[in-house]
């Protein structure tokens, strides 16, 4: 079965578990199926290599996992209305990916989670659009044809899913911001499997 990549960095879980609902719709699409990857931490001091497999959670993406996919679902948690430096530093190496069109022609859609409601969840995801367009991806949105867009009280955006953790850092998505993350990986898995046909 045709793979979507969901590919995130987590810190607190929240990324992660909208990685899951993003997974859980794709695999409501026929013949569709999700992969889940993480990229490992940085730090400003250079430190012993990570495992090739973290202690938990999903494996580190490989090189093969862009190659592989028909689409790629991207996800960060917000830092001052940017992706996390972890996903940034693994974009940032794939000058070989960008030179021979790996991903070009690929649907690609994006998710974060923040602390607060206006703590720069729209300026995130649409920062990761920027090197998802430089890689020549077709870009998926959620549209307001999704009705509980017009209604979430939480996350959710149409330029992705999104999560609010809120003062308690909570990590568990609201009943919105996963049906909104659920019909992200849908969209991403129908629009992929139409392109990839």
């Amino acid at each position: 079965m045709p793979d979507i990549l969901v590919l995130y960095y987590s810190r607190g879980g929240s990324v992660a578990r909208l990685a899951r609902q993003l997974a859980r719709g794709i695999g409501e699409i026929d013949g569709m199926q999700a992969r889940l990857r993480t990229v490992p931490p940085v730090a400003p001091v250079t430190r012993t290599a990570e495992p090739p497999e973290p202690e938990d959670g999903a494996p580190y993406v490989e090189a093969r996992d862009l190659d592989e996919c028909v689409g790629l679902a991207l996800g960060s948690p917000t830092r001052f209305g940017n992706m996390a430096a972890p996903l940034k530093h693994w974009l940032d190496g794939l000058g070989a990916q960008w030179a021979s069109g790996t991903l070009v022609g690929k649907p690609a859609a994006v998710f974060t989670s923040t602390a607060t409601m206006h703590g720069g969840q729209e300026a995130t995801l649409l920062g990761m659009h920027v090197p998802l367009l430089h890689h020549g991806c077709v870009i998926v949105g959620i549209p307001y044809t999704e009705p509980v867009l017009s209604t979430t009280r939480t996350g959710g955006t149409p330029y992705g899913a999104s999560h609010v953790a809120g003062g308690d850092d909570d990590p568990q998505p609201s009943d919105d911001e996963a049906t909104l993350a659920r019909a992200l990986g849908r969209r991403l898995a129908t629009i992929a499997a139409k392109l990839s046909a």
